[in-house]
């Protein structure tokens, strides 16, 4: 599973209000949810969006509540993944339940630059940017969170392993 896009860049200790703020929280329809991704913090987000592009982060990404407004925010919005130096803890275990994949990299969240192509291989943990030809590491996504990420979350994998997908 390899990820490709141009990457959006963001400091440390981003929260979840600043992914989907929270005067948008009335809903959890996906397609409304994505189209203030991320909008208090960098305005011209959504429209200078392109499907696949790939975020990356300093520090504790997706801090503040335990909403899983914010990972469906992201990956309705079509962000391929998150990368970053770490997750805040319930933000990672909610992204991989609504199946949007996030490394960590602490090398990569340095070193990327705003606006770098990225190929990103789940399998392997290996990021490449392909602006500058560097290699970081993560750690690789075990084959069944694939599987998970693959049918779209937790609950599609696990109707789909029961017969009902």
């Amino acid at each position: 599973m390899e990820f490709k896009g141009r990457t959006w860049k963001f400091g440390p200790d981003v929260d979840t209000d600043a992914i989907i703020p929270a005067r948008y929280l009335t809903t959890s329809d996906p397609a409304e949810l994505a189209e203030h991704c991320m909008e208090d913090a960098v305005p011209s987000f959504p429209p200078g969006f392109k499907q696949g592009d790939i975020f990356v982060a300093g520090k504790n990404f997706g801090c503040g509540s335990s909403r899983e407004h914010a990972p469906i925010a992201i990956k309705a919005a079509g962000v391929s993944c998150v990368i970053a130096r770490t997750f805040a803890r319930i933000f990672y275990r909610n992204a991989f339940n609504i199946g949007l994949p996030i490394f960590e990299s602490p090398e990569a969240a340095e070193d990327v630059c705003d606006g770098d192509e990225l190929a990103v291989e789940a399998s392997t943990g290996i990021i490449t940017n392909l602006t500058t030809g560097r290699t970081y590491k993560s750690a690789p996504v075990p084959p069944f969170m694939q599987e998970i990420i693959a049918a779209g979350g937790l609950i599609n994998h696990v109707a789909a392993k029961l017969g009902r997908g």
